[in-house]
């Protein structure tokens, strides 16, 4: 078999941003982004609304052509990568691998929905709303003890369509997980060719592999003015009032969010690596998540630094973050979940323990299908809301937060990824020196 070259050598110029401290000329992006946000926001009276739409629209322009540019080549880098790890390691431990993979990741996503179902539970921000008159709705509601059966008739269903019956249908529609499927059946039939005729397809992916990665660094040189232009355009549409009236909910989603993260801690300490250095070596990723909200864009970045920064086997990491990336959305699920609490507490509706359990499953559902991009969340949610008959008109006002939260979401599923590239190095790696 031909030998992979590890994506840490393929990027000379992403390390030459990390030595560059890209994650100081980020936060300094966000804070000057922030500023300037707030000063051109109607709501101050400093400029006008169609003068603080038009500088929002111009400012985001670095921030949208960086968000393209990653996403044009995330589909081409996610099938490189995960042929890439499937090829290059034993049939045997592959196997036991990607079972033991998915386990975990669905692991640390049912542990992610019940910290949202306990602090939602527990809380209630929802009430709040619901003395306050609660979300507009358009009064088609659809009863909470109509839908389970039919989910449940429904999960053969569900099971067997995340098998693509037209690969190209997928990529074009961005069925992420559809892909994901269809490259590791693609990885794995690789693996029971004849060494002459796999050689010029591992070739080929190499090389689509180091394109990708150029492409990457060649967008990187945007990204303290995409975290700039993005986060000032953002700020000048949200009012104040929103985080006003909403705090509450806001405070609950981020300490699920912090209780995640510290649940992730755990289990760094389980395998015997220090939690605080991990955290330190893992900023540049952390810090790139937070400002575009996507783990698609950063999974390049996640690459890097858990070769560079926490020795991780190349094999591991470029097997674990780009699966984990399209399906570990634990920052995510968390979140969905105690959205949905929350809307159904503003509606004054009360949930039964079937509801609930209706719930964590369609969110582990959603969640593995969430797409790795900004927003992504919000349509997932419209469908967890449905199962359960919680009316959708209230996502009108949670849109208006996702992207703030986004941004904390998103930098806690990568530090999900990265944990689980340090979990399973440990088991599964070459046996490289840790950092």
């Amino acid at each position: 078999m031909i030998e992979f070259t590890p994506l840490n050598n393929l990027t000379g110029y992403l390390e030459k941003l990390m030595e560059g401290k890209l994650w100081l000329k980020v936060i300094i992006g966000l804070i000057l982004g922030a500023g300037l946000g707030v000063l051109i926001n109607p709501a101050t009276g400093l400029v006008s609304g169609n003068y603080s739409e038009t500088a929002a629209n111009w400012l985001e322009l670095p921030g949208q052509i960086f968000m393209r540019l990653v996403q044009m080549i995330m589909i081409p880098l996610i099938f490189a990568s995960i042929i890439t790890g499937i090829v290059s390691n034993s049939s045997d431990n592959l196997k036991s691998f990607g079972l033991k993979l998915l386990l975990y990741f669905l692991f640390t996503t049912v542990v992610s929905i019940l910290i949202g179902l306990t602090l939602t539970l527990l809380m209630k921000p929802g009430k709040y709303i619901f003395e306050l008159g609660g979300f507009p709705s358009s009064g088609e509601q659809i009863p909470v003890t109509e839908e389970a059966p039919n989910l449940t008739e429904n999960i053969p269903n569900a099971i067997s369509n995340l098998i693509p019956n037209n690969p190209l249908e997928s990529i074009l529609t961005g069925e992420m997980l559809a892909v994901v499927i269809f490259t590791v059946i693609i990885g794995v039939a690789i693996t029971q060719l004849h060494k002459e005729t796999a050689n010029p397809i591992i070739r080929l992916t190499s090389a689509i592999q180091k394109i990708c990665m150029i492409v990457v660094s060649w967008a990187m040189v945007l990204v303290p003015y995409a975290v700039f232009g993005l986060m000032a355009a953002l700020l000048s549409r949200i009012g104040i009032d929103i985080f006003i009236g909403l705090g509450y909910y806001m405070m609950v989603i981020l300490l699920g969010l912090l209780l995640l993260l510290g649940f992730y801690m755990g289990l760094l300490l389980l395998i015997g690596k220090n939690p605080l250095h991990f955290l330190r070596d893992i900023r540049e990723p952390q810090l790139l998540a937070f400002s575009t909200s996507s783990s698609a864009a950063v999974m390049p970045i996640s690459m890097q630094t858990a070769d560079e920064k926490l020795g991780v086997s190349s094999n591991i990491s470029d097997f674990v973050i780009p699966i984990g990336a399209t399906i570990n959305m634990d920052g995510t699920a968390m979140s969905q979940c105690a959205t949905t609490l929350f809307m159904a507490q503003a509606y004054g509706m009360e949930l039964t323990t079937m509801n609930l359990l209706l719930i964590t499953f369609t969110v582990v559902a959603a969640s593995i299908g969430t797409p790795a991009i900004p927003g992504g969340g919000i349509i997932i949610l419209a469908s967890v809301l449905q199962s359960v008959g919680i009316p959708m008109d209230g996502i009108i006002v949670i849109v208006g937060l996702d992207r703030i939260l986004g941004m904390f979401k998103t930098s806690v599923n990568v530090t999900g990824d990265l944990v689980a590239c340090l979990v399973f190095d440990k088991y599964f790696g070459s046996g490289k020196k840790q950092v």
